[in-house]
């Protein structure tokens, strides 16, 4: 088991969160990973601190997530600077671990989960008015 799945690595090597050139905000999870409270809230307060005043799409790359914790699940329905969220994963067990984490919390703006990035971004460059 690597440092980053057993918690033993600092939160900066457990992610990576990064504008790109279309102005959406990418944050990428270490596959295997089993996300807690301490490691949503840091997710958080990056994508707060890349967009600074704006309101920017955010783009979840949760491929290979192990898990995610139900203080982890609380901390995602507080409002960030994200204007909307679509969740990428690949396999059954992410769109388990999405669904649960959307069918028991309520998320503060339009999310949904996608197994196509193409599909993905087209969806979180669409404006809310026509969503």
């Amino acid at each position: 088991m690597s440092d980053a799945v057993s918690g033993m690595a600092e939160p900066d090597q457990l992610l990576d969160v990064a504008v790109d050139d279309l102005g959406i905000v990418r944050l990428t999870w270490v596959r295997g990973l089993r996300i807690t409270e301490e490691l949503a809230n840091h997710a958080m307060t990056l994508v707060d601190r890349v967009n600074g005043s704006h309101e920017r799409p955010l783009l979840v790359d949760m491929t290979g997530t192990a898990a995610l914790t139900r203080p982890a699940r609380v901390t995602f329905t507080r409002r960030c600077s994200a204007s909307r969220i679509a969740l990428l994963g690949q396999s059954p067990v992410d769109r388990v671990i999405a669904n649960f984490a959307l069918g028991v919390s309520s998320v503060p703006v339009p999310t949904r989960f996608f197994t196509s990035e193409p599909s993905a971004v087209a969806w979180l460059r669409h404006d809310d008015t026509g969503a």
